[in-house]
């Protein structure tokens, strides 16, 4: 049986529509999101299917999930929001906004090598127990006083945990805010993002729990650095279920969105830093996304990746858009977002029928190619 859409799709995009339903059709999707402005105007805002495996409960307009590591796109543009007004310079050293982070030869580490996965602290020497990863001072202190794992700046090694956190404490320093209340007024709110950061109780009614992958990540237990990333701060599918961890701030992985609020977000920076009537940040502050920091092959991913300012860029090993000034993310389980600067295109795709990957896999992909395929 066809899972029934919901929604808006304009005449031009129909081939994103249909990838949607092939997506439920032929890759097991049980409750999915996906939105698109272009040119700065929603063309697809679409959802359907179910909240749980079972099909029992319907996937509604307002539901939200968490999106693991596409929140980080979040993160990263609250700190490029942040250079856009001059109140952080991504090329000075982290400890000028944080004097504590100068510790075990950190004092040269750059506010860019956070955005870029390059400050060498993917994962934490000091072991994140009980409630640990939901305490901000815990863990900013520990990361504070840690020796980086290679030498800052020289090559990319993902942060899945840590990066929002050291991105987190800069927003912290500079504005007096937690980046979680920073994101939702000067960002969120202004373009009406249902998008959060720590999220409320009052929201849980809303919050679809995810579908644990059938094959979770499994990493080999050695001194391997992305071994030792997994390791620690170390966390399963399930603990989104949780109260404690909806309301942390943990803006690498706990942001609570859905397609539309990622898009409602996001399309700024596609669109020279305005969406919706709103003027975030200025065309060259969302340019500044495109400043590469870093390119081969990750030390934590082990595929080659190329990082500019926050996100993910296109390249040939990794070719998402056939416009070079496009940038991405995702989750793990296989939430996506695309920022086309060319095009001014801006996508998400967030499901909670979780696959194995941290990069994606056929359902966002095909969405992608349906996407560009429309404006051909």
């Amino acid at each position: 049986m066809a899972e029934q859409i919901h929604g808006t799709c304009d005449s031009r995009f129909e081939a994103v529509k249909r990838a949607f339903q092939t997506n439920f059709r032929d890759h097991n999707d049980i409750g999915a999101s996906v939105a698109v402005t272009y040119q700065g105007e929603f063309v697809v805002d679409l959802w359907g299917g179910h909240l749980d495996a079972e099909r029992t409960t319907a996937w509604q307009e307002d539901t939200i999930v968490n999106v693991w590591s596409s929140t980080k796109t979040m993160a990263a543009m609250s700190l490029l929001l942040l250079a856009d007004r001059g109140e952080v310079d991504l090329h000075a050293p982290a400890a000028k906004y944080w004097p504590e982070f100068a510790q075990n030869g950190k004092e040269t580490v750059e506010v860019r090598h956070f955005l870029s996965h390059t400050a060498g602290l993917s994962g934490m020497d000091e072991p994140v127990e009980g409630d640990a990863l939901y305490d901000w001072e815990w863990m900013t202190s520990s990361l504070a006083g840690q020796k980086p794992w290679w030498e800052p700046g020289t090559q990319s090694g993902y942060h899945a945990l840590t990066q929002g956190h050291l991105i987190g404490e800069i927003v912290r320093r500079v504005t007096g805010q937690s980046i979680g209340n920073f994101f939702r007024q000067e960002i969120a709110e202004p373009v009406d993002a249902d998008f959060h950061i720590g999220t409320a109780a009052k929201l849980d009614n809303r919050i679809g729990n995810l579908i644990p992958p059938a094959d979770p990540i499994e990493m080999e237990e050695n001194q391997s650095i992305a071994s030792r990333t997994f390791a620690n701060p170390k966390v399963d599918a399930t603990e989104p279920r949780e109260r404690k961890w909806r309301a942390a701030e943990i803006p690498a992985a706990n942001g609570h969105g859905n397609a539309r609020s990622i898009v409602r977000a996001q399309t700024a920076m596609a669109n020279d830093g305005s969406a919706f009537g709103k003027k975030i940040m200025s065309e060259a502050g969302t340019k500044r996304i495109f400043e590469q920091q870093s390119a081969g092959i990750d030390l934590v991913l082990g595929v080659p990746m190329v990082f500019g300012m926050g996100y993910g860029l296109n390249n040939e090993l990794m070719p998402l858009s056939p416009n070079k000034n496009t940038c991405f993310w995702g989750g793990y389980g296989g939430s996506t977002v695309l920022v086309d600067q060319d095009q001014r295109l801006c996508f998400s795709y967030v499901m909670n029928r979780m696959e194995s990957g941290l990069l994606g896999d056929p359902r966002g992909l095909g969405l992608v190619q349906a996407i560009y395929a429309s404006l051909q």
